[in-house]
């Protein structure tokens, strides 16, 4: 059977199958050493996200209010911009983004979830559809719209809580109208939260999303009793209904403000993103495809989407319905709280209140289930391909530079809830969009790879669907071009940030393990190692190659000891960052001959490779070549002119590890 796995997978494969006395240990490098100073050394003492070692499981109805949080959230805001956005024809529009989650975006998560199981979402899916440069631009690309949606989330959900405190009756006479200090404030604390340690989530999401739906409920009964009390109200707005045109006129019109709705969208792909939190339903066997998971995580997110598609339809109606236009409108009283403006007009200001404290809670809670997503998705990504600082991969560093982020977002927009609809919605449906892609795509090459080949149906719905996605997003650009422009800056950002980081990362020795092939490799290389050979990296590789080198060195050089040629094959993919190497040593004549596979880098190669047997001297040609042009060469695809590039890694190497007496001579050589 032929081997499907990724190069560096299969090298790691092999890995496992050496014995100890195969494996060479790695070099120290900077990010394996503890910082010396007491901040850095607290920055780094939170928690690390390398390794992603799974957490305990849960059962998948705990689990699901972690999910909740960031999804129902969306009930204190979503029915006033709902109404803002669509008036009278509210509860219509809402019906159709009700169709549109049930039929479009929960059977897409149910297939990532199928094939994303380790909580990398849909990210993952696209980025195994590429390979090379182009998967990597694919990444930092949804990553970007990724930040979007998470870091709008939390400072949409900051601004829309400081605004339910600052208009709630009791808390307006101590806070005015401080609703810009109060969302930064409310930022500060959950920085501060995740800082310190967070752990719990699941017992607090669950604490504060079960009471916020009941009380949702209780304002749903409320209204709904109002609404029967009052006939002429839902006369009123029938009429206004009516105005609208027949039923032709009115679905088209609800189908042109759909798109504006698209924040009651948001809440699946964390969905995707806890999985690993969930507890299989059989529990699933140690390394075994998890069916168990996969089963309970597609349960866990269709009990999402019926209650939030519940609490929707119920909302938008009783909203468009007991609500004017004068109340609902920007500047009136139930902008940006419609449910909560009336649970004070309809239950008194205690019951309000508690309303009120109960929706801070969870509009501050989804914006700590966003950075947990945050935290858990660039460390993912971005230090793999070394498109980040080492620092990354630990959440305090991380937690402040996100802080940071937040606080500029929010002054930006003025901690203004509808605002930041805009760039919300850009996010969340450029995710739902690459999702939809994604299992379009895999499921039409899994209809292609059958033999007989099947007729791809069920890709032929989710290109449907991916169509559907494409008009929402596009509509919502055309309507709220603000939100492209805020998803543009954030992966601008993104690839910006990601290639000045490689590039300053460029020269380190970008080396993960490193295994001999074989015994014999195992017993030349013991004997080459410690000042006894001199190496001579070659780009040609063939007996003429090696008689020419070796004649020309002998020549023109006093040296001491037996010739060490190292020949470095490149992986096809050299846009990763950090690579295992396989090493096969044999003698030949009175030198040897080291071949090293599975580089990413050449001149990384050779430095990591010359520290570990600590040659008497290393001989380096030089290709005189314009050095923009190799300079490229090596930022791209690891070649260029390699003599420098050693001759500087080793540099800098040395630099951090002065303790190193004697170095190897290095001669610079023009071919």
């Amino acid at each position: 059977m032929t081997d499907s796995l990724h190069p560096s997978e299969t090298l790691q494969r092999h890995e496992e199958q050496v014995g100890e006395d195969l494996r060479i240990p790695p070099l120290p490098v900077p990010r394996t050493t503890p910082p010396r100073s007491w901040l850095g050394r607290w920055l780094l003492a939170g928690s690390s996200t390398e390794g992603h070692a799974p957490a305990e499981t849960k059962p998948w109805y705990l689990v699901l209010w972690l999910t909740g949080v960031d999804y129902f959230s969306t009930l204190g805001y979503q029915p006033g911009i709902a109404l803002l956005a669509a008036g009278v024809l509210s509860p219509v529009a809402t019906a159709m983004l009700v169709l549109v989650t049930l039929c479009g975006a929960l059977p897409i998560y149910a297939q990532v979830a199928q094939r994303s199981y380790i909580g990398q979402g849909s990210i993952a899916m696209l980025e195994r559809m590429f390979s090379g440069w182009k998967s990597k631009l694919v990444v930092l690309i949804l990553i970007g719209f990724a930040s979007t949606d998470f870091v709008i989330t939390m400072t949409l959900s900051a601004a829309d809580a400081a605004k339910h405190a600052v208009h709630n009756p009791l808390l307006h006479p101590f806070l005015g109208d401080a609703q810009m200090s109060v969302t930064l404030l409310l930022l500060a604390l959950l920085a501060i939260v995740f800082l310190m340690g967070f752990t719990e989530a699941i017992g607090v999401a669950t604490a504060v999303a079960v009471p916020y739906l009941l009380l949702n409920l209780v304002v749903v009964v409320r209204g709904g009793i109002e609404i029967l009390r009052h006939p002429d109200l839902l006369s009123r707005w029938s009429g206004a209904l009516a105005l609208q045109g027949d039923w032709t006129m009115i679905l088209l019109g609800a189908g042109l403000v759909f798109p504006r709705l698209a924040l009651g969208l948001s809440g699946f792909e964390t969905g995707v993103t806890v999985m690993p939190l969930v507890k299989g339903d059989p529990p699933d066997k140690p390394g075994a495809y998890p069916v168990g998971r996969i089963r309970a995580t597609r349960k866990l997110l269709t009990a999402a989407a019926l209650i939030m598609s519940g609490m929707l339809i119920t909302t938008s109606f009783i909203t468009s319905v007991l609500l004017t236009e004068a109340e609902y409108r920007e500047d009136g009283p139930a902008a940006g709280r419609a449910l909560a403006y009336l649970a004070h007009q309809m239950m008194g200001h205690g019951v309000g209140t508690v309303y009120d404290f109960s929706t801070i809670l969870i509009l501050w809670f989804a914006g700590a289930s966003a950075m947990a997503a945050m935290l858990n998705l660039i460390p993912r990504y971005l230090p793999r391909f070394g498109m980040a600082p080492h620092w990354v991969a630990h959440t305090r560093p991380l937690v402040i530079v996100l802080f940071a982020v937040n606080v500029i977002v929010t002054l930006i927009f003025r901690a203004d809830v509808e605002a930041q609809g805009g760039a919300y919605a850009t996010g969340v449906l450029a995710l739902m969009l690459s999702a939809a892609l994604a299992v379009a795509l895999a499921l039409w090459h899994e209809a292609g790879a059958t033999t007989p080949r099947r007729f791809p149906v069920a890709s032929l719905y989710f290109w449907l669907i991916t169509a559907v996605f494409t008009y929402t997003l596009a509509m919502n650009v055309k309507d709220r071009s603000d939100g492209v422009l805020i998803a543009s800056a954030f992966i601008l950002a993104v690839l910006v940030l990601s290639g000045i980081s490689r590039y300053r990362r460029a020269t380190e020795l970008r080396v993960e393990s490193i295994v001999l092939a074989d015994e014999e490799s195992a017993m030349w290389w013991k004997r080459m190692t410690g000042k006894k050979v001199n190496l001579v990296p070659l780009k040609h590789w063939d007996e003429n190659s090696l008689r020419a080198k070796e004649a020309y060195i002998r020549r023109h050089y006093k040296i001491k000891g037996p010739l060490a040629f190292l020949h470095v094959y490149l992986r096809d993919d050299r846009s990763e960052f950090l690579t295992p190497l396989r090493v096969k040593v044999r003698r030949w004549q009175d030198d040897y001959i080291v071949e090293v596979t599975g580089a990413v880098a050449v001149a990384n190669t050779i430095a990591y490779v010359s520290e570990l047997l600590d040659p008497i001297s290393i001989f380096l040609d030089l290709t005189g070549r314009n050095p923009m042009g190799q300079a490229f060469q090596y930022f791209l695809w690891g070649e260029g002119e390699t003599a420098i590039l050693v001759y500087y890694i080793l540099l800098r190497y040395w630099a951090w590890t002065p303790e190193k007496d004697v170095r190897p001579l290095i001669f610079l050589m023009s071919e």
